[in-house]
């Protein structure tokens, strides 16, 4: 362990002194060589950078990487997103649950969703978070089929709980394994190419809804089919994930050794780590108090609220505009176009950008223009501007990929980064709680006060980008003076804060401990 003393050192006797926050660098420099509780990428590769690699060879890595991370992320989305709005297609194709207890099953995915949430992330971060991930997938499969088995609102109520614990670990772990193999400026767009598969979903559930209620079959209404369907790709891909998803790029097997540390050097400068089998309690005290953390949680819930209203309730909507429900089926699909087109160009954009708050706002406004179309055109009977309208709306949905991003680019330290990945998702399931009950049957079928909601909602949310926004570009200002008081008081050149910068990647240190650690605003 290296002393305070040692780091900061004494100031020349000739020079003037220049005021060192001490308190700072003892908090920050105290347990940075502490190998034993850094990152399990020590395993693999030396505290400070001894070999490096072209620019061609980081591209080719990356190219291999792409090739096989994103497709599988997206697998998993692709399946959970479509598994969890499989009672909005049911709903609609001769489901036994309507009224107040439909909207008591649709929360219940996220009662079991909320409930589990930091239970699973802690677990998760005890085992191979792939291997965790592949079996909960596995198992929600089997939930989902039998979905098709009950028919009394206690057994759908009672399914969808265990279908929202299963559940609950699937974006938490994505995001940490997209921040474990990608650098800060690739993260967003990664992560939009997942995420986008919410969108994608409306139009692959949508055409197959469509084809299956065509079936007469009294013995198996179409509702049946739907799960069954769903519920036997959910295993496959879960089986999927089992084989082939790496845990981190330490135990990458389709990757070389040279390529794993490779991948492992790749990400160094962000201070960002990899894993830590550790649970530390001084890490979750952080995330905790860190203001950021509740603005983001409270960023989580404003857009979660819409997002539990539309995705149960998105068909209803449409449907009352005046279509029978086959129309509704089809014409409920180019709103999954919509949403995945804008998180790919909100993921393309922050990507580039390195910027997390502005691609949110350019989610949110078209979803609140489209809100108060659907408001002022109500009883106008004018299908295609309301239908446009229904499609608008569904853009605020890549906000909620641009959270994802910026929590795995603006938080480092394992059992921090679980916590707040925790704590995002568990306001998600209450957003989404909230959200289905703000679409009462009383208001049906226009649910104009769920459509008012939404509107207030997302035009807070605004201000909350904003602020975010400022906090980070002030703590990186601030960081940035804290680095020049270092470099002055020690003597040291560019090349010396290079090599301590190297040093402290992977010494599981939280953001705010580690000095060198660059918010992206």
């Amino acid at each position: 362990m290296v002393s305070v003393t040692d780091l900061v050192g004494q100031l020349p006797s000739d020079q003037p002194e220049i005021k060192v926050d001490k308190k700072f660098v003892e908090n920050t420099l105290k347990t940075s060589f502490d190998i034993q509780a850094g990152d399990e990428a020590l395993k693999l590769i030396n505290a400070e950078r001894t070999i490096h690699f072209s620019q061609e060879y980081n591209r080719r890595l990356r190219r291999k990487l792409d090739m096989l991370i994103p497709p599988l992320c997206a697998a998993v989305y692709f399946t959970q997103f479509l598994d969890k709005t499989s009672l909005n297609y049911a709903s609609i194709m001769g489901l036994p649950i309507t009224g107040q207890h439909y909207n008591l099953v649709s929360l219940a995915f996220y009662v079991g969703f909320l409930a589990w949430e930091f239970p699973t992330v802690y677990i998760s971060q005890k085992l191979r978070v792939a291997k965790y991930l592949g079996a909960n997938v596995v198992l929600w499969g089997i939930v989902l089929m039998l979905h098709a088995v009950g028919t009394s609102f206690g057994a759908f109520f009672t399914l969808r709980v265990l279908l929202g614990m299963l559940e609950s670990c699937v974006a938490p772990i994505l995001i940490l394994i997209v921040s474990m193999f990608y650098k800060k400026d690739e993260q967003a767009q990664r992560i939009s190419w997942f995420y986008s598969m919410t969108g994608l979903t409306q139009v692959f559930g949508g055409f197959v809804a469509y084809g299956i209620s065509f079936n007469d079959d009294k013995r198996l209404p179409p509702y049946k089919i739907i799960y069954v369907f769903l519920g036997g790709l959910a295993i496959i891909i879960g089986i999927s994930i089992l084989i082939w998803l790496p845990d981190s790029p330490v135990h990458a097997r389709f990757l070389t050794k040279e390529e794993r540390i490779a991948a492992l050097e790749r990400v160094r400068d962000d201070q960002g780590g990899t894993e830590n089998k550790s649970l530390k309690k001084s890490q979750i005290l952080e995330a905790v108090t860190d203001v950021r953390t509740w603005l983001i949680v409270l960023s989580t819930l404003l857009t979660s609220i819409p997002n539990g209203a539309l995705s149960n309730f998105s068909n209803l909507i449409i449907e009352s505009f005046g279509y029978t429900s086959k129309q509704t089926l089809i014409l409920s699909t180019p709103a999954g176009a919509v949403s995945a087109l804008t998180t790919f160009l909100c993921g393309w954009y922050s990507g580039k950008k390195n910027e997390r708050m502005i691609p949110i706002v350019f989610a949110l406004i078209p979803t609140i223009v489209g809100a108060a179309i659907l408001i002022g055109l109500n009883d106008s009977h004018k299908k295609g501007p309301l239908l446009f309208a229904a499609y608008l709306v569904g853009t605020f949905g890549s906000a909620l990929s641009t959270i994802y991003a910026w929590n795995a680019s603006n938080t480092s330290g394992h059992t921090k980064k679980s916590t707040i990945n925790a704590m995002t998702l568990i306001a998600f399931a209450l957003g989404n709680i909230i959200g289905a009950e703000i679409f009462q049957p009383k208001d049906a079928p226009d649910y104009i006060p769920g459509k008012i909601a939404i509107m207030i909602l997302l035009t807070i949310q605004l201000g909350i980008c904003v602020l975010l926004r400022w906090i980070n570009l002030r703590m990186n200002a601030k960081k940035m003076t804290y680095i020049e008081e270092i470099k002055a008081s020690k003597g040291w050149t560019d090349a010396d804060i290079r090599r301590e910068r190297e040093r402290h990647a992977f010494a599981d240190l939280t953001d705010k401990e580690n000095p060198y650690f660059v918010y992206t605003a």
